[in-house]
């Protein structure tokens, strides 16, 4: 079997990951469980031909010199890997998390239409995905962003590490620039982004105080911004934010905040009961006026719960009332909600109201 063959044939069994190290089996994530593809362990020297038949000479001697890399690989037809090389214990690894080369619709995904389209018609502001690695961030980016390409004419920047889904130009001017290829980081590519007309910028992670600070200041100044974070919910985000300054700046980032956020998508995946793939989990908030003056500050954060259990005529609503709706829909199991579920206590009272039965 070519490589080509056996990476066609994992993503024919839904993989969403594929390892490959020596000493262990070419080795998938399916459904969020990893299972080995074959019996049959990797030889180092096995690894490092199929590490080079999918890389070029000069990415080779790159990695020979950096000792890790990030590349992507497509196979046409089938799909886009995004790709990281490592070394480990001297033998080559690799690491392939697996791309759709089509991009999902908002239905197909699990994603409020309404909520997704307000936010994509916009004109500035920030909009924030966010949720654990696997969590399918990267996935409601894109959609987000085709939508805006098939509707409405914008020129849209994307800086990202690696590149994951390809736009094709519609309506819409996308220019896509890959962190490490295209320009130094995030917060290079940023900085230049603002002098290249944009209207929407795409910034694939949010990982410091300055890529942070750039962000809201483009929100402000008449940008639609799109980025990601490694948070678990929608309060839990806004600390981070808030965190990444030092508490002299404080006040002054939660009124910046306040005013340039459009809205927050907390996701996770969770196994179908049925045992077919995952299902998507998500907090929604949307930034009203009310949201707004929780932001700014920091006493009534907290209420910001209170806000999105409430407010669900703006589409917003907190984990534990999706998980009641996924559950009571038969999508999801009774232990699989539990443990996702921000408290458990609460998502029990929810269920109960909901279905008149104690748990």
């Amino acid at each position: 079997m070519t490589v080509v063959e056996m990476l066609k044939a994992m993503v024919q069994q839904r993989a969403s990951d594929i390892h490959l190290h020596a000493g262990a089996p070419p080795t998938m994530r399916v459904d969020g469980k990893l299972k080995p593809f074959t019996n049959k362990a990797l030889t180092p020297r096995e690894v490092e031909a199929i590490v080079r038949s999918l890389l070029t000479p000069e990415q080779w001697e790159l990695f020979e010199y950096q000792k890790e890399m990030d590349f992507a690989y497509t196979i046409p037809g089938v799909a886009r890997f995004r790709c990281n090389l490592l070394r480990q214990r001297g033998s080559v690894g690799l690491v392939m998390r697996v791309v759709a080369e089509a991009i999902p619709s908002f239905e197909t995904l699990g994603l409020p239409r309404e909520v997704m389209e307000y936010f994509a018609a916009q004109e500035r502001g920030l909009v924030l995905v966010t949720g654990p690695t696997g969590s399918g961030k990267s996935t409601t980016l894109a959609a987000l962003i085709d939508h805006i390409n098939v509707n409405y004419a914008r020129n849209i920047i994307s800086i990202e590490d690696s590149i994951e889904f390809l736009h094709k130009n519609k309506k819409s001017l996308v220019i896509q620039r890959e962190v490490g290829v295209d320009t130094d980081s995030f917060q290079t590519g940023l900085k230049y982004a603002m002098r290249q007309d944009p209207d929407v910028i795409l910034i694939g992670e949010m990982r410091d105080r300055e890529t942070v600070e750039a962000a809201i200041t483009a929100a402000q100044t008449g940008h639609l911004v799109f980025s990601t974070l490694h948070t678990l919910d929608t309060i839990r985000t806004i600390n981070r934010i808030i965190d990444f300054f030092p508490l002299h700046e404080h006040r002054q980032v939660r009124t910046l905040l306040a005013e340039s956020l459009l809205g927050i998508l907390s996701q996770r995946l969770l196994p179908r009961a049925d045992g077919q793939g995952r299902v998507l989990a998500l907090e929604v908030l949307v930034a009203t006026p009310l949201i707004r003056e929780y932001i700014k500050d920091e006493e009534k954060t907290p209420q910001i719960k209170e806000a999105l259990m409430e407010d669900n005529l703006k589409g917003m609503r907190t984990f534990d009332q999706h998980l009641v709706e996924l559950y009571t829909e038969g999508l999801i199991t009774l232990e699989d909600a539990q443990a996702a579920a921000t408290s458990a206590h609460e998502f029990k009272l929810l269920l109960t109201r909901r279905t008149g039965q104690t748990y």
